[in-house]
C-alpha cells in the first residue's frame, strides 16, 4: 500500500472514528446541560404609578356608582416556563421555537410587557426536577423581592405547579388542576411538587426523536442536546416510595398522585394553605370523549376547601359553555357508538366513516361495501380514543372540516368537551357520597393564560400570534417528518393501529388545534389593598372573575342576601340560603382601548434589549378611551335534584339579556327572579359583560365555509405550520367578556333553628 493510499485510509478512519464517538455521545446525552432559571432584571415599577392606576379605577367606579371600598387587580395563575417539557419542545427551532423561556422571564415579562398586579408560575409537576423545583422557589422570591414595599408592591408572584392527569377512558380521566400557594417562605412549601403517573412517558420517549434533529439542523444542535438532557434528567429522578406521609419520603425523588383523592391527602399532610384550580376540562386534546366531570364529584376526589375556583377560559379557549351533544354515545353496558351528526355538531368519529365512504365510492367499490367501511372506519376511530385520526391514512386537516368542533361557543376549546364545562360542572349533583361530602361543586370562576413561553397576560393586545399564544408547528416537511408518525397514502378503508406505537410527540393533531389557540384571559379580583394577604383573601371567598384577556371592571351583587339586621348586599362567589325572591345589580366597565408600542415606565424598567427580547414592541398601554358595554347576559342554572334529571333543561344560557346604552361609562343592570319562590329548589346565577366587537387573534377558528344549512363544507384554517406565514395573527371579530364568579342562592328559611 502506498503512501498516499495509507493517509487515505488513516484520515477516512479518523473521519468514522470521530463520528461513530460523536454519534455515541449524542445517544448517551453527553453534549446536552440543563438551563438555569435566569436573571430577573426589572426593578419595580414606580408608587405613583400604581397610585394612578387606582385612583383612576376608583373614578370609574364612583361614575358608574359601585364601590370604592376593594380595587380590582388583574392577574394570570396559569403560566409555564421552559421547565415544562411540553413548553421546551414549543421552543425548538424545527418547529419554529425562539429558544429558553425560563423562571426569570415570566416575572420581568408580567412586570414590565404585560403589568400585571399578581401572577403564578405553574409548570408541569411531572417534569419538575429537585433542582428545578428548588430554582422555581428561589426565582418567585427574587421576583418579589425587587417588588417595591411588601404591603403595596407592584406585582405580586405565587409558587404553584400544575397536576397534569389524562386518563385513557372517562372513568380513569380527571384532568388538569393548577396547584396555587400563599406563601413562598421554604417552611411553608412543599418538599417537592405532586405530579401524576404522565411523568412515566419521559422513560419511554424513543431514543431515535432525540437524536435525529441535532443531525438535521446542526446549526442549533445545542438547543436539541439540551432537550435531549432535560428528558432525562426527569426520567433520571428515582419514583418516591408509594403509601408513606409526605414527611417521611427522600427530598430527591419523584413524588406522584394517581387521583384527585390523593393529591388532595398529599396537600392535606402538607398542612400549607393552598389552592386547586381544574382547567382545561373541555379541551379535547387531551380529554377522552365521553368524560364528564361527574367523575370528579365522587367521595374523595373534590376537596371543596381547596379546589374552589375553575378555570372557565385560557389561551387553549372556552370551557364555560354546555352543549348537549356528545363525540361518543356510551350504553348502560358501557358500550360505545359513534352518534349521528346534527345541526351543529360533527362528530370526528362520523367524519372518518364518511372520509373512507366517499374514498370508496371514488375508487369504483360496491355502495354496499362502502357503507361497511364506513362504519368499520368509525369503530377503528372510537377504539383509538383522542388519537383516532391515526386510523384513517393519508389525512390532512381539510378532510375532517370541522368536526368535533362547537360550532355556536365563543372561542371554543379543540375538541370540545361539553361535559367538562362550568355550566355542567355546576347543574351536576352527587346523590350517591355519604352526608359529610360534597355533592355539589361551587367554583369560582376565573381565567388565564396557560401560556408556555414564560408570558403572563399576554391577551392586552391582539398581536404576534407567533408569541402572544401557543400556536406552534413544523418549519418544513423534513422537521413534520422527525416528529410525526407517517400515515401513508390515503386508502379506501380504515387501518388498525396499534396504540402504543404512536409516540408521545404525535398525539396532537398540531394542524387543526393551531387554529384555536387564544392569546389567553385573565383572573380578576376584588381586594382590600394589593399585597399578598389581600389577595390571597380575595381568592378564597372566591370574589373574582374572569375575563378573556381584556381589563374590564365587573361588579355583581345580590342586593337582600339575609343578614343580622335584615338584609345585607354580598359580592359573586357568596352562598346564601333565603326563602325570598332574590335580587341582583351587575355593573361592567369596558377595559381601555391600547395604544401601540410601550409606555415610558415599560422602556425604562429594564434594558432595551432586554425589553425587545421580551415584549417584542408591544406592551400594556391603555389609552384614555374605553370600549363599550354592549349587553350583560344573566345566566340561570338550577341543580340536579334526582339523579335522572335531565341536564339541559337545567342550564337557562342566556336566561335574561339586558342591552346597554353606548356609555363609555359601562351598564348597570338590576333584576330579580320572581320565580325563585316558586320553583322551591336552590339556584345559581352569573353574568357575564360583553363589549364591542374588535379583531382577536384565531377568533375565526377553522374559517368554514358553510351552505345554506349552516354546515362546514371547507375549511380555510390557520396551520401551525410553515403553510401560513409567521406574521399572519389570522384576525376575526368577536367579543371580549368578562365572567363573574356566581353566587350560589340556596332554597329555604336561612335561620337553621327555625
Amino acid at each position: 500500500m502506498t503512501t498516499k493510499n495509507s493517509v487515505t485510509w488513516l484520515i477516512l478512519i479518523g473521519i468514522g472514528v470521530t463520528t461513530g464517538v460523536y454519534l455515541l455521545g449524542i445517544s448517551l446525552g453527553w453534549y446536552g446541560k440543563l438551563e438555569g432559571p435566569g436573571n430577573i432584571e426589572a426593578q419595580s415599577l414606580p408608587a405613583d404609578l400604581l397610585a394612578n392606576r387606582k385612583q383612576q379605577q376608583q373614578a370609574a367606579a364612583l361614575d358608574i356608582g359601585a364601590s370604592t371600598q376593594k380595587q380590582i387587580l388583574f392577574g394570570d395563575l396559569h403560566v409555564h416556563t421552559t421547565y415544562s417539557s411540553d413548553a421546551f419542545r414549543m421552543t425548538l427551532p424545527m418547529v419554529q421555537g425562539e429558544g429558553a423561556h425560563p423562571p426569570a422571564d415570566a416575572c420581568d415579562f408580567a412586570r414590565v410587557c404585560s403589568s400585571l398586579d399578581f401572577w403564578a408560575l405553574t409548570d408541569h409537576a411531572e417534569s419538575l426536577t429537585p433542582r428545578h423545583w428548588t430554582d422555581v422557589k428561589q426565582s418567585i422570591r427574587q421576583c418579589n423581592a425587587v417588588a417595591g414595599n411588601p404591603e403595596n408592591p407592584d406585582v405580586t408572584a405565587f409558587v404553584g405547579f400544575e397536576w397534569t392527569q389524562a386518563g385513557a377512558t372517562p372513568a380513569q380521566h380527571y384532568g388538569h388542576k393548577n396547584v396555587i400557594f400563599k406563601s413562598v417562605k421554604e417552611a411553608e412549601l412543599p418538599t417537592r411538587p405532586i405530579g401524576s403517573a404522565y411523568r412515566d412517558v419521559f422513560r419511554s420517549i424513543p431514543l431515535n426523536l432525540r437524536m435525529l434533529p441535532p443531525l438535521r439542523d446542526p446549526s442549533n444542535r445545542q438547543r436539541y442536546y439540551d432537550f435531549d438532557r432535560l428528558i432525562r434528567t426527569i426520567a433520571s429522578v428515582p419514583a418516591c416510595p408509594v403509601g408513606l406521609d409526605v414527611h417521611a419520603l427522600p427530598p430527591d425523588c419523584a413524588e406522584t398522585a394517581l387521583t384527585p383523592q390523593v393529591l388532595f391527602e398529599k396537600l392535606s399532610q402538607w398542612g400549607f394553605d393552598s389552592i386547586v384550580i381544574p382547567h382545561g376540562t373541555t379541551w379535547g386534546i387531551y380529554t377522552p370523549a365521553g368524560s364528564s366531570l361527574k367523575t370528579q364529584l365522587a367521595a374523595g376526589f373534590h376537596d371543596p376547601a381547596r379546589q374552589i375556583l375553575m378555570e372557565v377560559f385560557s389561551g387553549h379557549g372556552n370551557a364555560e359553555e354546555y352543549r348537549d351533544w356528545m363525540a361518543v354515545e356510551t350504553s348502560p353496558d358501557g358500550a360505545v357508538s359513534c352518534p349521528q351528526p346534527t345541526t351543529d355538531y360533527l362528530p370526528s368519529c362520523w367524519r372518518a366513516g364518511e372520509i373512507i365512504r366517499d374514498r370508496c365510492l371514488a375508487g369504483g367499490i360496491d355502495s354496499n361495501e362502502c357503507a361497511i367501511r364506513a362504519t368499520d372506519a368509525r369503530k377503528q376511530y372510537l377504539r383509538l380514543g383522542n388519537v383516532g385520526w391515526h386510523s384513517v391514512p393519508g389525512t390532512d386537516l381539510k378532510d375532517w372540516l370541522d368536526s368535533g368542533q362547537c360550532r355556536d361557543c365563543f372561542l371554543p376549546a379543540f375538541n370540545y368537551r361539553p361535559r367538562g364545562s362550568a355550566q355542567y360542572g355546576l347543574a351536576i349533583t352527587n346523590f350517591e357520597t355519604p352526608p359529610n361530602w360534597p355533592k355539589r361543586f361551587r367554583f369560582g370562576f376565573i381565567a388565564s393564560s396557560d401560556n408556555h413561553s414564560a408570558r403572563p397576560g399576554t391577551g392586552f393586545k391582539e398581536t404576534q400570534r407567533g408569541y402572544a399564544t401557543d400556536w406552534w408547528g413544523y418549519q418544513d416537511e423534513v422537521s413534520r417528518k422527525i416528529y410525526s408518525t407517517d400515515r401513508g397514502d390515503p386508502k379506501p378503508q380504515a387501518v388498525e393501529v396499534d396504540p402504543t406505537k404512536i409516540d408521545v410527540f404525535n398525539w396532537l393533531e398540531l394542524e387543526r388545534q393551531a387554529s384555536y389557540f387564544v392569546t389567553g384571559g385573565l383572573v380578576a379580583i376584588h381586594a382590600e389593598e394589593r399585597d399578598r394577604n389581600a389577595i390571597w383573601n380575595a381568592m378564597k371567598h372566591k370574589e373574582v372573575y374572569g375575563t378573556s384577556g381584556e381589563r374590564m371592571l365587573l361588579w355583581f351583587d345580590l342586593l337582600n342576601a339575609p343578614g343580622d339586621e335584615g338584609t345585607v348586599t354580598v359580592p359573586m362567589g357568596s352562598e346564601t340560603r333565603m326563602a325570598d325572591a332574590p335580587k341582583f345589580r351587575a355593573r361592567a366597565i369596558g377595559a381601555f382601548h391600547q395604544n401601540p408600542g410601550c409606555p415610558e415606565e415599560s422602556l425604562t424598567a429594564m434594558s432595551p434589549a432586554r425589553t425587545d427580547q421580551l415584549c417584542r414592541g408591544e406592551c400594556y398601554n391603555p389609552s384614555d378611551r374605553r370600549k363599550l358595554i354592549t349587553r350583560i347576559e344573566v345566566i340561570r342554572i338550577q341543580p340536579q335534584q334526582h339523579s335522572a334529571e335531565p341536564v339541559r333543561g337545567l342550564i337557562e344560557d342566556p336566561w335574561r339579556t339586558f342591552g346597554c346604552k353606548p356609555n363609555p361609562s359601562g351598564c348597570t343592570i338590576e333584576f330579580e327572579d320572581e320565580e325563585f319562590v316558586k320553583s322551591d329548589r336552590d339556584t345559581v346565577y352569573y353574568v357575564r359583560a360583553i363589549q364591542e366587537p374588535s379583531s382577536m387573534i384565531n377568533a375565526g377558528g377553522l374559517h368554514c365555509d358553510v351552505d345554506e344549512q349552516g354546515q362546514c363544507t371547507q375549511v380555510n384554517a390557520c396551520y401551525g405550520d410553515n403553510r401560513t406565514a409567521v406574521d399572519d395573527d389570522c384576525l376575526a371579530e368577536a367579543e371580549g367578556r368578562a365572567w363573574s364568579s356566581p353566587i350560589f342562592v340556596d332554597y329555604g328559611n336561612p335561620d337553621p333553628s327555625i
